[in-house]
């Protein structure tokens, strides 16, 4: 039997509900998810790749071990797709929000399998609860003072309190 792995890319800055949201949607389909922190030198992120391992670590290390699927987190830069392969994926994982994040994947898709086509890409709803966080408007909130508590695990949190 092959290895169901699937490569579940993203800046995770920060790491919020909703990518633990589909995180845990994803360990359903596979047997190894390899998140991937999307690393770019001409952008400036809130957190350094390092604190970014370090909350996928924990927080997404929880859902695996609960869901018994093995997870791994690795860093990247340039192409997503490449890095999908370099790790031995067979798919992609992207969540989708609402139909601007599927207008916008839809074009991705059509880009990466043209490149990869032998990597196949999977869309996660998010759930409900969790449909309208993005890491962007978290990040604007954390950056004027706002309380990101519902938006993000407590290991974001306690990191950003320090």
């Amino acid at each position: 039997m092959t290895e169901r792995v699937g490569f579940y890319p993203g800046s995770f800055d920060p790491v919020t509900n909703g990518h633990l949201d589909v995180i845990e949607r994803a360990c359903k389909l596979v047997d190894r998810l390899i998140v991937g922190i999307g690393v770019h030198a001409a952008k400036k992120p809130m957190l350094s790749a390092d604190q970014r391992r370090d909350l996928l670590a924990e927080t997404a290390g929880a859902i695996g071990t609960r869901k018994g699927v093995a997870i791994e987190i690795v860093e990247f830069d340039g192409l997503m797709v490449q890095a999908a392969q370099r790790c031995g994926a067979g798919m992609v994982i992207r969540g989708l929000r609402d139909t601007t994040d599927y207008n916008y994947e839809m074009q991705m898709v059509g880009m990466n399998a043209q490149m990869a086509p032998d990597i196949q890409t999977v869309f996660v709803p998010s759930s409900p609860y969790v449909r309208h966080i993005s890491a962007t408007l978290v990040r604007q909130i954390a950056e004027m003072g706002g309380d990101i508590a519902p938006f993000v695990p407590r290991a974001v949190l306690k990191l950003l309190e320090t």
